[in-house]
């Protein structure tokens, strides 16, 4: 009997995303994690005592902490199996030309090189656990803006390192922070002026190239009193059949005044297990803007966090998470409302097919002496078939008395009217069903840059290739 089902694609090709480089590391750390690999990692960075002892408080911390007792099974995760360090054989550089070619022949698959001469006033680019490449526009370092890797930051501006690091996201919060804390490697540091207004986007990617290691770099952001930046942030690795572990932390802190549009698309392969914390604090009339874009990975845990902690401070949250055949996308936000007249606007998009489980968690919280709260809450959710899943989750803290918070939720399916009535035009089935999707996410597409939106419509159609055809 004829089979009237849509055919699966067992393994989807990504293209440019699952070129692998022959792996070439300079050093690379034992596997597991022990107080020894923590202190040859803080030896070979040349961390100043303050740092490793932090290391080492975190991981003592670790070591007390269990694993999540919600959420995606995390049983698979074995620290025994995963390299925490892996220095690639580079040395960072201001110059493309002087990144070892098969580095650079990555990022140029990428377009990273592109897109710095076309539309960013500087890029950072990290290669397994080290930064290779950065730079930064002249004419914004003549502003007092600093733009630099982690480790640069630790020597050259220590104090404003130590102040911020690791403040909003503690080792104890959960144990995956205080597996960060111990072994973080690379990362970005960005620091706006008073009233510095940076109008062209500053971007960092990560690549992750080596096969059962992990990647923890560091994001702290620290802008000040009426200044203004869009960090962009990617994220990609190619596939194995081991399990690669990413735990990095972002902490973004907006003082009075300023605007941060933090903009990210995460495309980690399907044996990575992400498993990010973001946060920022908000001071008064501040605005924290996050765009989230998350596709990769076999389990993703990731729910960025706006404390709102000045009066007047605003957030405004826009993801799109899609979920495939094993993959458990566990994403959302979570907003502190800690101070009066904050508000706060949380807008998602999930789609789920071939068995893939998207979950949507919010956590909206409002302190007991905080009033006049405004926060909307709203997910929808699309699902590609019948085999696949979509949860919404939502959590609502409310202590104060003068507050409106609501929470709006839909899920459904690709309506068969819209598909007939787009194929009675002329449009075939696959397109048909391509651009109801396409138009699903639409009001999260419209807010990335241009090269992430393409970028996000390229890997939205080759999941749906994978069930269309």
């Amino acid at each position: 009997m004829e089979n009237k089902e849509k055919t699966f694609v067992e393994d989807i090709e990504r293209t440019l995303y699952d070129i692998r480089n022959e792996e070439r590391a300079a050093y690379k750390s034992r596997q597991g994690l022990t107080e020894q690999v923590v202190r040859d990692i803080s030896s070979r960075k040349d961390d100043p005592e303050w740092m490793l002892e932090r290391r080492l408080e975190a991981l003592a911390v670790y070591d007390t902490l269990a694993l999540p007792s919600w959420g995606p099974d995390l049983s698979s995760l074995n620290m025994e199996e995963i390299v925490a360090y892996v220095k690639p054989d580079a040395k960072m550089a201001g110059r493309w030309e002087d990144v070892p070619e098969d580095i650079r022949a990555t990022f140029d698959r990428l377009g990273i090189p592109e897109a710095e001469e076309t539309s960013l006033a500087g890029v950072g680019a990290q290669y397994d656990s080290e930064v290779v490449y950065h730079s930064i526009q002249e004419s914004l370092v003549r502003q007092g803006v600093i733009y630099t890797d982690m480790e640069t930051a630790l020597r050259e501006h220590e104090q404003l390192v130590r102040e911020h690091f690791m403040k909003l996201v503690p080792p104890k919060d959960h144990k995956f922070a205080a597996l960060h804390g111990a072994v973080w490697s690379g990362g970005s540091f960005v620091y706006v002026p008073e009233g510095v207004q940076v109008e062209i986007p500053l971007q960092s990617y990560f690549r992750l190239n080596a096969p059962g290691a992990g990647q923890f770099e560091h994001t702290l952001i620290i802008l000040e009193k009426n200044s203004s930046l869009h960090f962009i942030e990617g994220c990609s690795a190619p596939k194995y059949n081991v399990t690669n572990l990413h735990a990095g932390c972002v902490e973004l802190f907006v003082g009075e005044g300023a605007r941060l549009r933090y903009s990210t698309i995460e495309n980690w392969s399907r044996n990575m297990m992400n498993l990010n914390t973001k946060r920022a604090l908000v001071e008064k009339d501040g605005l924290i803007e996050w765009v989230s874009g998350s596709f990769g990975s076999r389990v993703s845990m990731l729910y960025p966090c706006s404390i709102l902690h000045g009066e007047n401070a605003r957030c405004e949250f826009t993801g799109v998470t899609f979920a495939s055949k094993g993959q458990n996308l566990d994403t959302g936000a979570s907003v502190i409302h800690a101070a009066h007249y904050t508000s706060a606007n949380i807008s998602t998009r999930t789609i789920s097919k071939a068995g893939g489980q998207a979950v949507y968690r919010s956590a909206v919280k409002v302190t007991p002496h905080a009033h006049h709260i405004k926060c909307s809450v709203n997910c929808e959710s699309l699902m590609l078939d019948d085999i696949s899943r979509s949860d919404t989750l939502p959590v609502m803290d409310i202590q104060g008395d003068e507050a409106a918070v609501g929470h709006e939720a839909t899920i459904g399916r690709i309506s068969e009217e819209a598909v007939f009535y787009l194929m009675c035009r002329g449009i075939s089935e696959d397109e048909a069903r391509a651009m109801i999707v396409r138009g699903f996410v639409e009001p999260i597409a419209k807010e990335l840059p241009l090269e992430y939106a393409v970028e996000m419509n390229n890997l939205i159609n080759i999941e749906l290739e994978g069930t269309m055809g």
